[in-house]
């Protein structure tokens, strides 16, 4: 059931329950500590509930910061006793912000919060009938203190009708483009015509019954050029139950999904849709935007393809990353085996990138 402030007064069904790292020795170590190159199971409910809640942050236990952690920690969670997770994504990405970095930042379903970003929270609903397992994978270099809070409702039985929570990270790095040289800058920003959708960032393959509500996408823009460098051209194309080209949710620009417009810069954040970094000059550097569909969920009774065009008719060669959310019937799609840290971590904010090398190091399959 949703809530709201009006339905506040109204009785509930249940009882709140919580899972945390505090110290069970009544000390204040209230934390645990994962190792590098551990896989920590650290929350296992047992019985019907959902999930209303989740708190965590992080840190290096010696006195050195480690850039990219939230790049470097991946969450999993699993539902009623599924041997592959529903949720799969580096920490960072999952609440919210990719780039292996943390900003403040809110949104209705995930914020980061002081101190600059690093406490992450969730209010996503996530559902479970026998049971709840998470894990915290850690390919950090330095062992980690792991703080959370992970706040439930339990019940004696799921009420029919509740699907599946489940995010999925991907990443492109360089999507497939086309080289620039020697082509007219408006060519390469708005030329030639996509009438199949094919070669489009996948931000979402899934298979099932069940409704896609958003995700967060993060862009580096790794064009060197005095011309006109917008990265956001692309259409999204949602296809709905392997339906052809034109898809019935066909768009008209990047920042026309995420509900912005004319190229923007100015860093916002709304409950359903957002701009968290908006880039350097002429569009280089990190961008970071979301849109959530909490008000208006896309619905799908067999499958879904959540794509969008990087750069118009898929012309750019960009570093994309994504986390898709949505939730469904059970079985899922399988993942696709999420890439090693290594594979994960964000460039520098150097020029000069061979696009062509880049490829070769980090592109994997689309899930």
């Amino acid at each position: 059931m949703m809530h709201n402030l009006t339905s506040l007064s109204q009785a509930r069904t249940g009882k709140s329950r919580r899972q945390s790292s505090y110290d069970r020795s009544g000390g204040n170590k209230d934390y645990y500590t994962i190792m590098p190159g551990e896989n920590k199971q650290i929350c296992h409910i047992q019985g019907a509930g959902a999930i209303t809640h989740i708190w965590m942050t992080m840190a290096p236990e010696g006195p050195q910061l480690e850039q990219y952690l939230p790049r470097k920690v991946v969450l999993r969670m699993y539902w009623d006793q599924e041997l592959e997770p529903s949720v799969e994504a580096p920490i960072g990405d999952f609440f919210g912000m990719g780039h292996g970095i943390t900003k403040n930042f809110s949104s209705a379903a995930l914020m980061m919060s002081p101190e600059d970003g690093k406490a992450f929270n969730c209010f996503f609903r996530m559902p479970f009938a026998s049971d709840a397992r998470f894990e915290i994978e850690s390919e950090a270099e330095t062992p980690i203190k792991f703080y959370f809070y992970i706040n439930y409702e339990e019940y004696d039985k799921l009420p029919e009708g509740e699907l599946r929570f489940h995010a999925q990270w991907n990443r492109e790095c360089p999507t497939d483009g086309i080289s620039d040289a020697g082509v007219d800058n408006a060519e390469f920003e708005f030329g030639g015509k996509n009438t199949s959708g094919e070669g489009n960032y996948v931000i979402l393959h899934a298979e099932g019954k069940g409704h896609y509500v958003g995700c967060n996408f993060n862009v580096h823009n790794l064009r060197e050029t005095r011309e006109w460098n917008w990265y956001g051209e692309g259409d999204d194309m949602i296809f709905i139950d392997d339906e052809p080209w034109p898809p019935n949710m066909h768009g008209t620009g990047t920042e026309d999904y995420f509900n912005t417009a004319w190229c923007p810069q100015q860093e916002v954040c709304t409950p359903y849709h957002g701009l968290i970094l908006g880039g350097d000059a002429n569009w280089g550097g990190k961008i970071s935007t979301y849109r959530y569909h909490i008000l208006d969920p896309i619905m799908f009774e067999k499958s879904i393809r959540v794509t969008i065009e990087h750069g118009h008719n898929n012309h750019r060669s960009d570093d994309i990353a994504s986390t898709a959310y949505w939730y469904q019937q059970e079985p899922h799609r399988p993942f696709a085996s999420l890439p090693k840290v290594e594979r994960r971590m964000p460039l520098s904010n150097i020029k000069h990138f061979n696009t062509a090398s880049l490829k070769t190091i980090f592109s994997h399959p689309n899930p």
